[in-house]
């Protein structure tokens, strides 16, 4: 994430948006979302997001983004119901990787309940050879940069 820490992360620090409303079969046995279903719900929101900006299932595309790397900070507890606001940006835009820093708010809420990063490599989507990002990926996402 960036050099500040989790605990300090604001709704103003992130560009894009989506809502995600709990179900009560994502409660655990504590009464609150479990820890692994805040990774689904992030990963929903990148997917939507990576859709959204052609950067993946765009047609002609020859590469695809392997998660290579994740990590979460739970700050927080979520419940049944309610809805989430998850906020993205991007932490590094590299020439054949991206590192997406994502974080989870409740709707009246400006301190995160959870923050999450996943790194991206860029590989041809056959021979899993590691390629550049192209231009039309890196000018989709690259208003999201915001460090």
């Amino acid at each position: 994430m960036s050099d500040r820490p989790a605990r300090d992360e604001r709704r103003e620090d992130f560009v894009w948006w989506t809502k995600i409303s709990s179900r009560w079969a994502d409660c655990d046995a504590y009464g609150h979302v479990n820890n692994a279903t805040y990774y689904s719900w992030f990963d929903t929101a990148l997917t939507l997001l990576a859709i959204e900006r052609g950067i993946l299932r765009a047609p002609g595309q020859t590469s695809i983004g392997l998660c290579i790397a994740s990590e979460c900070e739970f700050l927080a507890p979520v419940g049944f119901p309610e809805t989430v606001d998850i906020g993205i940006r991007l932490g590094r835009l590299g020439s054949s990787s991206i590192t997406y820093e994502l974080a989870m708010f409740g709707e009246a809420a400006d301190k995160a309940s959870a923050v999450c990063k996943f790194t991206h490599v860029y590989v041809d989507a056959e021979t899993r050879a590691k390629v550049s990002l192209t231009e039309e990926q890196r000018s989709a996402i690259g208003d999201l940069l915001r460090y």
